[in-house]
């Protein structure tokens, strides 16, 4: 029987922002004052999900399908999954991500590969603009019915996307890869809803029980995922691949071939135990394809020290949970007892609970008294001398021989301890001389200060931390952007806030926000001449200041703080309307007119940023690839670590000169379209084409469309001539799209939205006699604050209707770019597909051609800063055409707060329709020291799942991480080998110096900037079962970035982490206000549940933790089957 593939959840349309860019990063939405660009998400299309009763259209003209090819044992290679049974899943993902596998195979192994996104930061968490670029050349307008869209969209308020702005934007982690496993035949999943033109598309496949390998047979509308394949969820940063364990038609990628000799089918590897157990896979070899040439990096060379390391364990009593104050305590110490009793030692120190030495100190333990003056009380006392009993005691020698072995690759484990001291020891100067934020540094000095608004502004700063290279150590320096409060009065700060007269009395509301505003930010006092004593803020008075009145004797006299200013201090209040500061503790508060205090200087802001301030910070780091490179040397000069004390105490030397590193330019894929039209292939220049004189590969068909026009700015003339425009432009790019929709043009007030939304669908099914709607096109207003997402979540999770939203300012505009751009979106979201690989045609794929593979996705999308209880939304996407892999269909759950480990990973459910399905795994920002914990979690959780759909089925797996956050940039070193934006060219590929001493990992800049300088992705193998090259596996994920569907560029990571990441974000929308905004009575008490949105209904899970998480509501069966989030 032939296998059925599930089709993917359809993405937001033109109405949603995508903040993500390819060449620059900027954030989705309001983010936190420090953002990192990072590469921006492709634009996204919407489309309708096709109906389950529609037919395919007649095949297009295609090449004939090879012949069988005869696999004796397919292997599989998934994130983490190793068994028996042809076939092979491919997932790949950001952060770490699990996958689940199903393939619809024949007797023997498939083999998948899986992996996840390491990433340093939380995504949604308050983030630092690195001054990353969006990606090269905005979208080039075409002759009518062309079209060059940008693969990032700027998110900006309500989800929308703006497909003609296109600034930076972080995206998601890259999919896992995956092969459908070789098992026998199971319960399927029902036929896809709508149907769409065939073109070339590949074999079915039968399952583990009818032995043989598929046939490549034209495309058709496959119902679900067939006995042989199970879906397995994406992890963001995660990738699984399957590979073929047996000879086959040797593999070409674009013009270089890397044929594959057969391999001996080894037994599946037990997954380790314990976290001691795990060894990471050593690199097999050096890539050898592409064009070479020079790279430079931000790395340089910092010498290994041959100092004796000492830990010492530091207690400070009384505690503090400052590191400030911690800090000063140590260095106080220094300064009286370094010569004296710590035996001329200069010692750095963590700000916490280590101290490290070059050499022993003269004594094993030892007690200090230290006094420190007191300017942070929130007294009206005078400042007071605080007394402290320090005790440092010998706890270990760092181990710097095992840090040479480990770098020469004569050990396999990282000695993280010394890593760590030496980290330390180059922290220590920048921490006393500029203010730090982690591993990030910033001061008013590295650069021009930019007001952000709202009584903010930018602060350039670095990043700095020591790697572990093929070239030995090397310091890390990246560039930094983020936002802090503007040393000002506070009045003027709460004017440039509420941007209105303080004369006026303020509203509750206005209360609230300049509360949030100030809370926890540390004040001084100007009305007492030369004595500023410094306050941090608690709260905000209801009264306002001529109302209040405190308690001045032990007898209850009261008097009101205008009395006390103007008695003591000879100072008259001048706005005694407003509210006054509360300073101090909670029991005994003290209170400060707003007019006599001014903000300190050098406080982050660490709340959440409007849009306005996250376009400005984003202007402000968005630097071209040479300015960035410059102001790296010119930081590493200013810093000058040949000179640092602690450096040369530690005998660290630190090169001047950056990294010079081999690279390789790996070739474009050739693009396949429609033989209707007149260019049925397609090669990439520059890591961009367009759309003319070419059709959709596969054409999707909306037999039933309707138009709601919720702006009151365009008249129901205009809303119809621009959807006949957009019903054209669906047609010339190969869809069939019927002309005039079903009813009327409807003109809808938003506050009656969900009204009028049930009405029009009760319309057309009376005059479909049940068939309902194939897409339902939305007019909204440029802004329109909930409306998108009550009708996203209205239209997915009740109605069933797959939308096309678009903002009122393109309906009038009509650009030919515009419409193409959404005929992409809607045409995946019917089902269609925009464009395959040929060689996935051909079969000369390495690993995902020999053996069906299914290509898996995940991402976890967190709240945003402040939001301390909401939960986090995980989404996983799988392929479904194999051997195109090109449709991909997804599942969403909500988790607990800031959860990165799937709660349910890979648990096993029954749906009454499609059988049994795995539970997905979604990652985001997977950090180096998770890689052990997420193996572990992962892997177990694949193997477990695929022995539930069959006893013994272990596929071989390969499991690799995608790290999308990381600092290391690319500049080219010839100019000629450069891209527009001056960024080095789609395809260039590094495996060598700045890569890890030993294990198998290589970055890669898969796209084409646009403006900024464009962030590689980095990609860890944690687990391979499937022996892959460096060539196969570098060439396989090159290609795979040419096959977004919702542009014509490539993007930087594997688009199904680009999916997940899309459909984690449309999954917002689903959650109630109060359990997103506020995080609701549920998500605080209670165990945490996890709830899977997909083929079942509200499925909670308990999990480890105290938080209930209100589930989401489930997606419609048509809905979920579609890439609804495109």
């Amino acid at each position: 029987m032939p296998r059925r593939r599930k089709t993917p959840k359809e993405p937001e349309e033109g109405s949603r922002v995508d903040t993500s860019t390819e060449g620059q990063a900027a954030q989705p939405g309001p983010s936190a004052p420090a953002v990192h660009p990072s590469p921006a998400l492709p634009s996204g299309t919407s489309a309708p999900s096709p109906a389950s009763d529609r037919t395919s259209v007649p095949p297009a003209a295609v090449s004939p399908a090879p012949s069988p090819i005869q696999h004796p044992s397919p292997r599989r290679i998934g994130g983490g999954v190793q068994g028996q049974g042809p076939g092979q899943a491919f997932a790949q993902g950001q952060g770490q991500g699990s996958n689940e596998v199903s393939s619809d195979v024949s007797l023997g192994r498939g083999r998948g590969m899986g992996g996840g996104d390491r990433g340093s930061g939380r995504r949604g968490g308050r983030g630092r603009f690195n001054n990353q670029g969006l990606p090269l050349n905005a979208p080039v307008y075409n002759a009518p019915g062309t079209f060059s869209p940008h693969p990032e969209q700027f998110q900006g308020p309500g989800g929308q996307e703006f497909h003609e702005a296109q600034p930076q934007s972080y995206g998601p982690p890259p999919p896992m890869y995956v092969r459908p496993s070789t098992r026998a035949p199971q319960q399927t999943m029902p036929l896809a809803a709508r149907p769409m033109q065939p073109a070339g598309r590949g074999p079915s496949y039968l399952g583990p029980s009818h032995g043989g390998s598929p046939s490549v047979q034209v495309a058709s509308p496959s119902s679900s995922y067939g006995p042989g394949v199970t879906p397995v969820e994406y992890q963001f940063g995660t990738m699984v691949l399957g590979a073929p364990g047996a000879p086959g038609p040797p593999p070409m990628l674009g013009p270089l071939h890397d044929p594959l000799t057969p391999r001996q089918e080894l037994p599946p590897t037990p997954p380790p135990l314990s976290s001691k157990g795990v060894r990471f896979p050593l690199r097999p070899s050096k890539g050898s394809n592409g064009l070479r040439c020079i790279v430079i990096a931000n790395h340089f060379y910092a010498e290994l020290p041959d100092k004796d390391l000492h830990h010492y364990d530091v207690a400070i009593n009384p505690e503090l949970p400052s590191k400030g104050i911690n800090r000063a305590v140590m260095e106080q110490l220094v300064k009286l007892y370094r010569e004296s009793h710590l035996g001329t030692r200069l010692p750095a120190y963590d700000g916490r609970k280590s101290l490290y030495t070059a050499g022993p100190l003269p004594f094993q333990s030892r007690e200090f008294e230290i006094s420190l003056t007191d300017e942070e009380d929130g007294s009206n006392q005078l400042r007071r001398a605080r007394h402290f009993k320090v005790v440092i005691k010998f706890a270990a020698r760092a181990d710097l021989h095992h840090l040479g072995e480990f770098l020469a690759g004569r050990q396999a484990d990282a000695p993280q301890e010394a890593l760590q001291v030496l980290d330390i020891v180059l922290r220590e100067l920048p921490t006393h001389r500029y203010s730090p934020v982690g591993r990030y540094f910033y001061s008013p000095d590295l650069g021009t200060r930019r007001p952000l608004g709202d009584g903010l502004e930018s602060w350039r700063g670095f990043y700095q931390s020591i790697r572990p290279t093929q070239m030995g150590l090397s310091l890390n320096i990246d560039m930094s952007s983020t936002a802090f409060i503007e040393p000002k009065t506070v009045i003027e700060f709460v004017k440039d806030l509420l941007r209105k007269d303080l004369n006026r009395s303020l509203t509750d509301a206005d209360r609230i926000k300049i509360k949030k505003a100030l809370r926890g930010v540390k004040v001084e006092v100007t009305h007492r001449g030369s004595m500023r004593r410094k306050y941090r803020i608690s709260g905000l008075t209801n009264q306002a200041t001529s109302e209040l009145q405190f308690p001045v004797d032990d007898n209850g006299t009261m008097k009101s703080v205008t009395d006390y200013f103007r008695e003591t201090y000879s100072y008259t209040i001048r706005h005694p309307a407003l509210p006054c500061l509360q300073v101090g503790n909670t029991q005994r508060p003290n209170y400060l007119p707003m007019e006599v205090c001014k903000i300190v200087e050098g406080q982050r802001y660490s709340k959440r940023l409007n849009e306005r301030q996250i376009a400005a910070l984003l202007q402000v780091t968005c630097q071209r690839p040479r300015d960035r490179e410059r102001d790296i040397m010119q930081t590493v000069h200013h810093n000058a670590y040949h000179q640092d004390p602690y450096a040369q105490e530690f005998g660290i030397r630190i090169s001047n000169e950056l990294a010079q590193v081999e690279a390789r330019i790996l070739p474009a894929p050739r693009l396949k379209y429609h033989d209707t039209g007149r260019e049925k292939e397609c090669l990439p220049q520059v890591g961009q084409w367009n759309m003319m004189n070419k059709k959709m590969v596969n054409g999707g068909i909306v037999q039933h469309w309707a138009c709601v026009n919720f702006s009151s700015n365009v008249q129901e003339k205009i809303a119809r001539d621009f959807c006949l425009e957009l019903a054209q432009m669906c047609q010339t790019s190969g869809m069939q799209f019927a002309r005039d929709p079903i009813v009327p043009v409807k003109t809808v007030r938003p506050d009656n939205s969900e009204k009028a939304l049930y009405q029009l669908c009760e319309d057309v099914n009376r005059r479909t006699k049940g068939k309902g709607l194939d897409l339902l096109i939305a007019i909204l207003p440029d802004n329109n604050g909930s409306l998108y997402g009550d009708l996203k979540k209205q239209c997915e999770t009740v109605l069933g209707v797959v939308s096309q939203c678009c903002l009122t300012k393109h309906v009038f505009k009509m650009s030919k770019q515009y419409l193409a751009n959404v005929a992409l979106k809607i045409n995946v979201k019917v089902g269609g597909r925009n464009t395959v690989l040929v060689d996935a045609l051909s079969r000369r794929i390495p690993l995902v051609s020999d053996k069906p593979t299914i290509i898996f996705g995940a991402d976890v999308t967190h709240p945003h800063p402040g939001e301390d209880s909401s939960p986090s939304i995980a989404a996983v996407v799988a392929s479904q055409d194999w051997p195109e892999v090109t449709k991909y269909a997804g599942l969403v759950c909500a988790q607990t707060h800031r959860q990165e480990l799937i709660a349910d990973l890979f648990k096993e459910y029954t749906d009454p329709m499609k059988g049994k399905m795995f539970g997905g795994m979604i990652r985001d920002g997977v950090s180096e020291g998770q890689f052990s914990q997420v193996l572990l979690h992962e892997l177990d959780a694949i193997r477990r799942a695929c022995a539930s759909l069959e006893e013994g089925y272990q596929p071989p797996v390969t499991f690799v991480v995608v790290q999308k956050r990381h600092h290391t940039r690319l500049f080219a070193s010839d100019r000629r080998n450069t891209d527009r934006s001056g960024n080095i060219l789609p395809g260039t590929v590094v495996d060598s110096t700045i890569c890890h001493p030993t294990e198998f990992d290589f970055y890669l800049c898969s796209h084409a900037g646009i403006q900024g300088t464009s962030r590689p992705a980095h990609y860890h193998v944690l687990w391979d079962e499937n022996s892959f090259s460096a060539d196969s596996l570098q060439s396989l994920t090159n290609n795979l970035c040419y096959t977004y569907a919702r542009c014509t560029r490539s993007v930087s990571i594997v688009p199904p982490a680009y999916y997940a990441h899309l459909a984690a974000f449309r999954a917002r929308f689903y959650m109630d206000l109060e359990s997103s905004d506020t995080g609701s009575a549920t998500s605080g008490i209670g165990a945490n549940r996890t709830q899977v949105t997909g083929s079942t209904a509200a499925r909670t899970n308990r999990v480890a933790g105290n938080t209930a998480v209100r589930p989401l509501p489930p997606l419609k069966e048509n809905v979920k089957r579609v890439m609804f989030y495109c």
